[in-house]
């Protein structure tokens, strides 16, 4: 384990998701330790003793550590408590890993990001570093990890020259939804209109979130992330009491698993066909209207234009 280890962890009213990520951070004792908490919420009354409860968790400090507390009096909100929590991290450090209270990392994510934060650290090219990995066991490349334009935030890391790009209400987006290098950096005309939605919602104030931001950001300027091949981090989160994994029942997410001897890839680039799997799979691509309709469209214009095309297909249907 490297010596510079500097996590800054978010924490809010749930003290029994944070007792169980910060033993894992415990257990990798950085160095450096920023605990960010939002305030309670004036309308929910139970907030009070939850948010007491689990900042006094992270008060328990038993290793040799530089440790900072930005703690709020007031509730927040996700917008505004995560990006100004992170501002407020990379105003004092170069680089981090940023964890939520819901997030269970394994412990090889730790030296992941490290290395990778070394390794990338003065490239241009890559901004984010994730944990996470929604391939359903796909290995994309021949490395640890690959390249994508997802930067996934359920465990992650990136450093100040980027994140000082980040801009919380998204002053450009307005203009640059319009231009060519949006149409570029989005040629599949239903992923586009899916972020087009998404983005005018941030925009306008409709969702309260920050990291729909830190996405066009990085899409923006033209960033990668990179992604491991396996899963390294568990989301406890989803559950009643979520800010937006909201479940009836508390449920566990994608088991994480050991990422192993890290491998690197031969070049930066994004990998596109992972990144399509992706957005079928967790933004709704593959069953949007459009996606289906253009989908009937062309098996309606291969029968046209060859019914030797159909008769192929009812073959393999059927066997023979």
């Amino acid at each position: 384990m490297a010596n510079n280890l500097v996590v800054a962890f978010f924490i809010f009213n749930r003290p029994k998701c944070t007792i169980q990520s910060f033993e894992i951070i415990r257990s990798q004792r950085p160095t450096s330790l920023y605990v960010i908490a939002d305030g309670p919420r004036r309308e929910h009354p139970n907030d009070k003793k939850l948010c007491r409860d689990a900042r006094e968790v992270v008060l328990n400090i038993d290793w040799p550590c530089n440790v900072f507390y930005n703690f709020s009096d007031e509730n927040l909100g996700c917008k505004r408590r995560v990006s100004s929590g992170l501002d407020w991290v990379f105003s004092q450090v170069d680089s981090a890993i940023v964890l939520e209270d819901d997030c269970l990392p394994h412990s090889d994510f730790f030296s992941y990001c490290e290395d990778l934060l070394d390794r990338y650290k003065n490239d241009e090219r890559v901004w984010v570093i994730t944990g996470n990995n929604f391939q359903d066991g796909k290995k994309r490349g021949d490395a640890s990890y690959y390249f994508s334009k997802f930067n996934h935030c359920w465990g992650w890391a990136t450093w100040r020259r980027a994140w000082q790009k980040y801009q919380v209400d998204m002053p450009y987006w307005a203009e640059w939804k319009h231009t060519a290098d949006w149409r570029n950096k989005t040629k599949d005309l239903v992923e586009r209109q899916i972020f087009t939605g998404l983005f005018d919602r941030v925009s306008r104030g409709e969702i309260d979130t920050w990291d729909y931001q830190w996405t066009a950001c990085v899409w923006y300027h033209g960033g990668l992330t990179a992604t491991p091949n396996v899963n390294l981090v568990t989301n406890i989160g989803f559950g009643p009491d979520a800010t937006h994994t909201v479940a009836d029942d508390n449920l566990d997410g994608m088991p994480a698993s050991a990422l192993g001897l890290l491998t690197h890839p031969a070049s930066v680039k994004q990998d596109h066909v992972a990144d399509r799997y992706v957005f079928d799979r967790n933004f709704g691509g593959k069953e949007h209207p459009d996606r289906l309709n253009n989908r009937y469209k062309k098996r309606i214009g291969q029968l046209l234009r060859s019914p030797f095309w159909f008769l192929r297909k009812i073959k393999k249907v059927f066997g023979h």
